[in-house]
């Protein structure tokens, strides 16, 4: 039986660790709403344990859990959501601690820290969200550090940034990379010429695996940042580089989100995290390496690459 699950491991961030757990040739299951989506992506492994849950369902999430040593959380919501990643969190530590789930590590973000106080930032920066959705992720990261605090479980967050990746379309680079392949016009989020960072999806599983098995991870929160500081506008030139054409860009700011947001829920609710593309969080994971030793990132350039040939 899998003594690892992955909760909500239907995205790209769970198939970078699955592939970095069965490289490793251990058995592990997959936990979603959809069983369809599950086969698809994982049907044809045979380390693969296909299950499904209804998170509103106690009884499901002890289920999804029995038998489970490690539980990788994962479990995303609609981004018109977020008041449900708190309540969400709540039922499945409730579920997993009832199964005798021993450890939980939660893939997070940098919406808790709000607006930086220095740059790079460290672990130890405050978490002070002034949005909604840093709140909401502030509070889902609370609840499982003090049912650590309180024994209940082992628990630890790791922490990233922008991603982008193969096939990986909810990142910020998704429109350039899909107009650079297939012509038209990029919709990208500015301004393209400010800092920021980005870690290539395949990069995150093997630094999960490796985490999951370090006892001195448990109890505290750890940043994995990108392959170094760059901006939107660096890697549209790499793009524009390797395919030989240039690339035609509609560049949408703070005040367009605003009015498109009008009609349109999802771009309305990326206005109040607009913030991060002017007071980017650049993250400090030189902890993270302390702790588990050097980790191979993938250079942007081998990163546009391998998701432009995807």
């Amino acid at each position: 039986m899998p003594r690892i699950a992955l909760f909500g491991a239907a995205g790209a961030i769970g198939r970078s660790i699955a592939s970095a757990i069965g490289a490793q040739g251990r058995p592990y299951r997959v936990v979603g709403r959809s069983d369809a989506s599950l086969r698809k992506i994982f049907g044809s492994d045979p380390l693969a344990e296909i299950v499904t849950w209804d998170p509103d369902s106690p009884a499901s999430v002890e289920a999804a859990a029995r038998g489970v040593d490690t539980l990788i959380y994962l479990v995303g919501v609609n981004y018109t959501q977020f008041e449900l990643h708190p309540e969400l969190m709540r039922k499945t530590l409730v579920g997993a601690i009832s199964a005798g789930v021993r450890q939980m590590l939660l893939i997070g973000t940098v919406y808790p820290y709000g607006l930086p106080h220095t740059t790079p930032v460290r672990e130890d920066h405050p978490r002070a969200p002034h949005t909604f959705k840093g709140r909401m992720r502030k509070a889902q990261e609370d609840l499982l550090m003090q049912a650590h605090s309180e024994g209940r479980i082992r628990a630890t967050v790791l922490r990233l940034p922008d991603f982008y990746g193969p096939g990986v379309e909810a990142s910020l680079l998704h429109g350039a990379i899909k107009a650079a392949v297939q012509g038209g016009t990029a919709d990208m989020i500015g301004p393209l010429d400010r800092p920021h960072e980005f870690v290539f999806v395949p990069d995150v599983g093997p630094v999960v695996a490796r985490l999951i098995d370090t006892p001195a991870a448990f109890g505290r929160i750890w940043h994995l940042a990108g392959a170094g500081v760059t901006t939107q506008q660096t890697l549209v030139a790499e793009m524009e580089r390797q395919t030989g054409r240039k690339l035609k860009t509609r560049v949408a700011g703070k005040t367009m989100l605003r009015l498109i947001g009008l009609f349109n829920p999802f771009m309305r609710e990326l206005v109040e995290m607009h913030y991060l593309q002017t007071q980017p969080v650049i993250m400090d994971d030189s902890a993270l390496q302390q702790l588990i030793g050097p980790i191979e990132k993938t250079t942007y350039a081998e990163g546009i690459r391998r998701a432009l040939e995807s």
